[in-house]
C-alpha cells in the first residue's frame, strides 16, 4: 500500500484528490496539510511515501518545505503537483529535492500513474515534460559551483547521469551503455550517495547546473 500525504491550501484540491486516490486499491491518504508548515511536520509524524506537494501555500511555501522533507531521516517522495506548465517555481522545487512535478489539469490516471513512479525511482516523472521544463531554463541558469562529491564520479557514473538528465529511464540507460539493469541501479546509487541528492530529478537539475548537459546537444559518452 501506497501512503500519500496531500499538502495543499485549497480544501476542495484536497477532496479532489482523496476521491480519486480512494477509489484505488493500492493507495490511500495518510494525512492532510494545508500550509508548508504543516507538511513538514506530517511528514516527519506519518511517514508517508508520497507528498503531494502544492507550491503556493502560506507559511511556508512548497519549495522550502520540499527542502526541508527531504532532509528528514528515511524521506517520503515529493510530487509537486502546480497550476503552470514550466513555473519557475517548479525548477525551484525540482532543484529542493522533488522527485517530479505534475500540472493540477492533468488526467486522474496521469496522477496515481505518477504517484506509483515517483515511488519505484525508476526514471524521471514524465521525462518529456521535466526535461523540456529543464531545457527551457538551462539557458538562463548561471552555472552552478560543483556540488561536493562531482570529482568522485567514474566516467561510467558521468555518462549514467547524462542519460538521467536527459529523463531515459534505467532500462533505457541500460540498452544504450550495454549495462544490465541491476548495473545501473547501482550506478544511480553511488550518483546520488556522492552527490548527497535526494532524487535522480535532483541529479539532473545538478547536470544541468554544471553543463554535464545541455539543452539540444546529444548525449555522449564522459570523458
Amino acid at each position: 500500500m501506497i501512503r500519500v500525504l496531500l499538502a495543499d491550501d485549497q480544501r476542495l484540491v484536497r477532496a479532489g484528490f482523496r476521491m480519486i486516490l480512494r477509489a484505488e486499491p493500492d493507495l490511500e491518504v495518510a494525512g492532510e496539510a494545508g500550509d508548508g508548515v504543516e507538511a513538514v511536520e506530517a511528514a516527519r509524524r506519518l511517514r508517508p511515501d508520497v507528498v503531494i506537494m502544492d507550491i503556493r501555500m502560506p507559511r511556508l511555501n512548497g519549495i522550502e518545505a520540499t527542502r526541508q522533507i527531504v532532509r528528514q531521516p528515511h524521506p517520503p517522495h515529493v510530487l509537486v503537483v502546480t497550476t503552470f506548465d514550466l513555473d519557475r517555481y517548479v525548477y525551484e522545487s525540482l532543484r529542493a529535492g522533488a522527485g517530479g512535478f505534475l500540472l493540477k489539469d492533468a488526467p486522474e490516471r496521469q496522477l496515481t500513474s505518477a504517484i506509483r513512479t515517483v515511488v519505484d525511482g525508476v526514471a524521471l516523472l514524465a521525462p518529456d515534460v521535466t526535461r523540456r521544463m529543464l531545457d527551457a531554463f538551462a539557458g538562463r541558469i548561471e552555472p552552478g559551483r560543483p556540488p561536493p562529491g562531482l570529482d568522485a564520479l567514474t566516467g561510467r557514473e558521468v555518462d549514467v547521469l547524462r542519460l538521467i538528465a536527459r529523463g531515459r529511464s534505467n532500462a533505457e540507460i541500460a540498452r544504450e551503455l550495454y549495462l544490465s539493469d541491476a548495473t545501473v541501479k547501482t550506478h544511480v546509487a553511488h550518483i546520488l550517495a556522492k552527490l548527497g541528492l535526494a532524487s535522480r530529478t535532483q541529479a539532473a537539475v545538478v547536470a544541468y547546473e554544471t553543463k554535464l548537459v545541455v539543452p539540444g546537444q546529444r548525449p555522449g559518452p564522459g570523458p
